[in-house]
């Protein structure tokens, strides 16, 4: 029996103490709890206290690099155009994927969104491409290249071989109470992201009640921190902050949400929806070097959507087949006329979640029929007994729950108030990020209130609520 070069609690402990970790204690623990020598209550531990003491960044940055040496990296420098790439933090009703990587390819640049399945809240972009009869998620690198060589965009599972350590460690994240953590954010996103193999990335970086980040400052330093470590691995990266203080779009779960995708590539959908999709389109294309070419032409003129049934074709989808449709649905009426003045976004999310669109564990299925539709949005106005929410599921005991997280999530006011003026809050890029980016505290205690004239107004609060003027 071989000898291990550290004893685990000295590693818990020097973070449980507010200490650093050296390099080669961060090599050894990502690498023992890879092999199953670090369990998983010690690693439980050893989050923890990463999560109240944080990491310093060269510590975010030899973690980030242990968990992509955990794994393989792939290689994208035999395709003939360059590779772009975005990630999303998540958020309550994102379908951005679905649009953007086809809107992106138009234009000759390859884009390989390894994505995955949503746990919590929302669905992940395969749950959602899976909602379309035939679609595979699964293919294999050649596969892949393929894909990447003829229609110029995949979304598709990430192997397993990419970064294992990050999947193990995520899992247990998540059922420990850690994942809102900056350094444990940023090293999980990077590490994939860098293993992965793009030239290029943009990044999605959400803010408001359906994000990790609930306030612009904290989601403005987990941009930097990894605009850094992206740039620091030679990619050329940026990173835009976007609202999630309400729902994105007018749908929320996988069909649904599908729906909405296609409704923007054929030239149409929310105004939110393709502000973003527009935005990140922009971004990918300039860190590709096409930053000569408008992406919004190719919604308007027909060849976002050509390349999207080329996209789901060759993943064995029919882009000409029905949608899944749910068998029960119920309508939420507005209670009172006015103006919807807030709409919350974690209870539409949790809401949806408990109708069967999202997962608690990762073994869990989704109902692809399950969601939300919402018409009508903060700033428009609404009469009594107009309706706001159409709820879908395939199991109807799951209505009540959902009503009861539905609870005080919209209010409406006498006044026109509440409309953001832009999706897109801010902009980080490496000119502009700090080199030396220091400690991160426990990072998510501050709550996002209710958007007043397109800026965010921030306020310490307990958990629960904003104020809100009259509830649904």
């Amino acid at each position: 029996m071989s000898v291990e070069q550290f004893d685990v609690v000295d590693v818990i402990s020097t973070k449980r103490d507010g200490g650093e970790l050296d390099n080669q204690q961060i090599d050894w623990v990502i690498d023992a709890y890879t092999r199953g020598v670090v369990a998983d209550e010690q690693m439980s531990a050893l989050a923890m206290a990463i999560f109240i003491n944080g990491m310093q960044r060269r510590e975010i940055e030899r973690w980030t690099q242990a968990m992509m040496s955990s794994g393989e990296r792939m290689d994208f420098s035999s395709l003939t155009r360059p590779t772009s790439d975005k990630h999303s933090t998540g958020g309550v009703g994102d379908k951005i994927t679905l649009p953007l990587a086809p809107l992106v390819a138009v234009y000759d640049v390859a884009v390989p969104q390894l994505s995955g399945r949503g746990l919590g809240h929302t669905g992940g972009s395969l749950d959602k491409m899976e909602s379309i009869p035939g679609w595979r998620a699964n293919l294999s690198n050649d596969e892949i290249m393929h894909m990447l060589d003829t229609v110029g965009a995949v979304i598709c599972a990430a192997g397993s071989g990419l970064a294992p350590a990050d999947r193990k460690l995520y899992a247990l994240r998540d059922t420990t109470g850690t994942v809102d953590c900056i350094p444990l954010i940023a090293s999980s996103i990077m590490s994939k992201k860098i293993a992965e193999g793009t030239s290029s990335l943009v990044l999605d970086v959400k803010v408001g009640s359906g994000a990790f980040m609930k306030d612009i400052d904290h989601a403005r330093e987990l941009a930097r921190t990894m605009v850094d470590l992206g740039s620091d691995a030679g990619l050329s990266i940026c990173a835009l902050l976007t609202d999630m203080s309400t729902p994105l779009g007018r749908t929320v779960g996988n069909a649904l949400e599908v729906r909405e995708a296609v409704e923007v590539l054929a030239g149409g959908g929310p105004s939110d929806v393709v502000e973003l999709t527009v935005a990140l389109a922009r971004e990918m294309l300039r860190q590709a070097g096409r930053g000569d070419v408008d992406p919004a032409e190719a919604l308007a003129d027909g060849r976002a959507m050509d390349k999207w049934r080329e996209m789901v074709a060759g993943q064995g989808g029919d882009p000409d087949a029905a949608l899944p449709a749910a068998q029960h649905t119920e309508v939420i009426a507005a209670e009172a006329s006015g103006y919807i003045t807030a709409m919350d976004a974690l209870s539409i999310g949790v809401a949806s979640w408990r109708l069967g669109a999202g997962r608690a564990r990762k073994e869990d299925a989704v109902q692809a029929e399950a969601g939300i539709e919402i018409h009508a949005k903060p700033g428009e106005a609404v009469t009594k007994g107009q309706p706001l929410l159409t709820l879908h599921t395939q199991t109807p005991e799951r209505i009540e729950r959902a009503r009861e997280a539905l609870s005080g999530a919209i209010a409406i006011g006498p006044d026109r108030r509440g409309g953001a003026d832009s999706v897109v809050l801010g902009r980080v890029d490496p000119q502009c990020t700090p080199r030396a980016l220091g400690h991160f505290p426990q990072s998510c205690r501050i709550r996002l209130t209710a958007q007043r004239a397109g800026s965010l107004r921030l306020q310490r609060l307990p958990r629960g609520r904003a104020d809100r003027s009259t509830p649904i």
